[in-house]
């Protein structure tokens, strides 16, 4: 249970910090396009972890009973 509400805290660190990149991303789009490009990218991997920590913070499946 503390790994699973530690996973809860670490997502919700990760999303905020990728919203801050994406809006940096779009401040920077027409005054410095290689800035934004990097913020961007550095967006696009901060996504990928959250799907992974989503990927394992997910309910597991309930067995049926047939």
């Amino acid at each position: 249970m503390e790994n699973l509400s530690e996973l809860k805290a670490n997502q919700i660190r990760l999303q905020q910090r990728y919203k801050q990149l994406i809006e940096q991303a779009y401040n920077l789009r027409q005054t410095d396009c290689a800035m934004s490009d990097i913020s961007e990218f550095r967006a696009i991997k901060l996504l990928n972890k959250l799907n992974r920590l989503k990927y394992l913070s997910r309910e597991p499946a309930k067995p049926s009973t047939i």
